[in-house]
């Protein structure tokens, strides 16, 4: 048995480090079999000679978030562990000093809370046009929107224009009740989601009534040249060869382009080809255009959510072999 101890400066840290009814700690020693107990200014932690090494690190990284301000919840900790497991916490210094991108209607700032986000909102901030492609929870929609936001607030851009193909999830809805924007406003409703978080209801309705928020379906777009917008389209694998094509050529000047998607929850009728599978293959090699590949180790939900999609992973693969 080994051990190791970790000075503790303050005892405010060890608190934080602990979590509520030790859940953080309760969270590594259950990932890498140890025991970890504090006393007098220090942590100890027990097992063998190569757990106890990561855990000390682990344990280190998170004393480095709280040092910086951060508050330390069950996310950050399965992302500790994981750029621990790939020997990346060397980067975690990049992550935690990585700006503030906007703040939300509630006063909350949103920062990438993963390598994988930090690396996505680069690209978009270099490149005209950015592809997001991965699974669900991984912040795709969300940081676009908040970039969208930050962007239209600097004055950099005059408009935002959020859209998603109308595509039912594997669901024959019928017909919805109500006026043209009723029947397709479910579709759209996580978009709505994000730019109320964001926003606030009441500076969102504004903008929406002046027309600086445009939020449509995808075949809303034909015929249009965006000029000065911040431009995302959500789903973007419920879209065909024809309609991605259609989209991405409504381009204009001084305007920015996203689109994300997950090329495992495709809902298009059989036979159909994902426009967004297709995209990233063929726009691969164009200069100002960026394809970032998320994982469920970007999952920023319930630590579930990446279990469950490591599972479908697996099972995926199994089958295919």
């Amino acid at each position: 048995m080994f051990e190791q101890y970790i000075d503790i400066e303050r005892m405010e840290q060890l608190v934080d480090l602990f979590g509520n009814f030790d859940s953080n700690i309760n969270r590594i020693e259950k990932q890498y079999g140890v025991k970890i107990t504090s006393y007098s200014g220090q942590i100890k932690v027990c097992g063998e000679t190569e757990n106890v090494s990561k855990a000390e690190r682990a344990i280190k990284c998170l004393i480095a978030m709280i040092n910086k301000g951060e508050t330390i919840n069950e996310q950050s900790v399965t992302s500790v562990i994981d750029m621990v497991d790939d020997g990346s916490e060397a980067e975690l210094d990049k992550l935690i000093d990585s700006d503030c991108i906007c703040v939300t209607s509630k006063g909350k700032p949103v920062k990438p809370k993963t390598l994988g986000q930090k690396k996505y909102i680069e690209a978009i901030k270099k490149n005209t046009v950015t592809i997001g492609v991965g699974p669900a929870g991984t912040g795709k929609t969300y940081l676009a929107v908040a970039l969208a936001v930050s962007a239209f607030r600097a004055k950099t851009v005059n408009r935002i224009v959020l859209t998603r193909p109308a595509v039912e999830a594997g669901e024959k809805l019928g017909f919805l009740p109500g006026d043209l924007q009723q029947k397709v406003d479910p579709y759209l409703r996580p978009l709505y989601d994000a730019l109320f978080d964001m926003l606030g209801a009441e500076n969102f309705n504004r903008c929406h009534e002046r027309g600086d928020i445009e939020v449509a379906p995808l075949a809303y777009m034909r015929g249009r040249t965006l000029d000065d917008s911040f431009i995302i389209l959500d789903e973007a694998q419920n879209t065909t060869r024809e309609q991605m094509k259609m989209f991405l050529t409504r381009l204009g000047f001084n305007s920015k382009i996203v689109v994300t998607g997950d090329v495992t929850q495709i809902d298009l009728p059989d036979g159909k080809k994902s426009g967004l599978k297709q995209a990233v293959q063929i726009l691969k090699n164009i200069e100002g255009i960026e394809t970032v590949k998320l994982t469920a180790k970007d999952v920023v939900r319930h630590r579930l959510v990446g279990d469950i999609i490591k599972a479908y992973e697996k099972d995926n693969k199994r089958n295919e072999g």
